[in-house]
């Protein structure tokens, strides 16, 4: 065999080698602003299933739909751009800041511990739980559109 066929061979021998382990690696896939998490043997069935996979890998930049009970409401973030602040307990136990911006979204009036929220944005891992943002619309365009629903008003 010549040059040509060994380096032929050998790259698809690296390509190969590649497919199969990356088909037994856990992954997020976040091009179409869906998630995907796939690990041999483990499907997740829910939104807490998700977001409890993501904490533990640590991983950030997925658009997800869930909802949670407030346990907590926080005073608005006014520096930069404005945020309303609250923490929301998932059934699974989990907990995330939710940071909605009201320069770009109303806020949440009358907004009280116990109450539901439903939330669709974009989770980023923290040691606490995680956050949830990009609950609004993107004026450019450039981003999914989130929501927070508060007693059937929706605010995007």
């Amino acid at each position: 065999m010549n040059k040509r066929a060994w380096i032929g061979i050998a790259i698809a021998l690296i390509a190969g080698g590649y497919k199969i382990w990356n088909k037994s690696q856990p992954y997020i896939n976040k091009s179409d602003h869906s998630v995907e998490i796939q690990q041999p043997g483990i499907i997740p069935s829910s939104a807490e299933d998700i977001l409890q996979a993501a904490f533990e890998r640590q991983q950030s930049d997925i658009q997800i739909e869930g909802s949670g009970q407030v346990t907590k409401t926080l005073p608005d973030d006014n520096k930069g751009s404005r945020h309303q602040r609250f923490i929301l307990k998932l059934a699974s136990g989990q907990t995330l800041l939710v940071a909605h911006n009201i320069d770009l979204a109303p806020k949440i009036k009358g907004l009280k511990k116990g109450d539901t929220v439903s939330f669709y944005g974009e989770y980023e891992w923290s040691k606490q739980g995680g956050v949830i943002h990009w609950t609004h619309h993107d004026p450019q365009g450039r981003h999914a559109d989130g929501w927070l629903k508060h007693k059937g008003i929706v605010y995007q």
